[in-house]
């Protein structure tokens, strides 16, 4: 009894705990294939006094940007991952269309502090023995089902695109 009582003491303390309900962990010790991203072959630069000078904290030009690299593959420019400030020149009548019946500036921080509640909420008792991931559980509730919609928008008339068949 007493040991129980320690840990539903433990349990209600103020300790921060861990809200992201997504564990990932893998317990084989071995090393995750998709962390493992190989370096940028070194280059030597043309000139060496038009090098930048050295920032500390700054990104190596041989670092690792498999995003970039991704985006400059496929045909797009890696440069707009980048945060600038505003809307980029390409997205102008894109957002100029989304918020055409108005739009909250603060939405992003809104949202994110709901969801940071619902987090904490639905992490309270995700306790276990086994570790598991209880991000789909927790966000079950708030989930679309795909082929339902895309049968029911058919039925409507609405032309659809072709999708894969289920379970794909």
């Amino acid at each position: 009894m007493a040991i129980l009582g320690l840990a539903g003491l433990a349990a209600c303390s103020g300790a921060p705990r861990d809200i992201t309900l997504h564990d990932l962990r893998t317990n084989s010790g071995e090393p995750e294939e998709f962390s493992i991203v190989p370096n940028k072959p070194l280059l030597e630069p043309d000139s060496y006094n038009a090098l930048p000078a050295p920032t500390p904290g700054a990104a190596n030009r041989a670092d690792p940007t498999p995003k970039a690299d991704a985006v400059a593959l496929l045909g797009g420019n890696p440069a707009a991952l980048t945060p600038g400030a505003g809307v980029p020149s390409g997205d102008v009548a894109l957002v100029q269309s989304a918020s055409r019946y108005g739009r909250d500036p603060g939405i992003r921080a809104q949202l994110a502090e709901e969801d940071l509640a619902f987090r904490k909420r639905r992490s309270r008792f995700t306790w276990s023995i086994v570790p598991e991931d209880e991000y789909y559980k927790a966000y079950r509730r708030q989930s679309l089902d795909p082929y339902l919609w895309l049968q029911r928008y058919r039925r409507a008339g609405a032309r659809t695109p072709a999708a894969p068949p289920p379970g794909e």
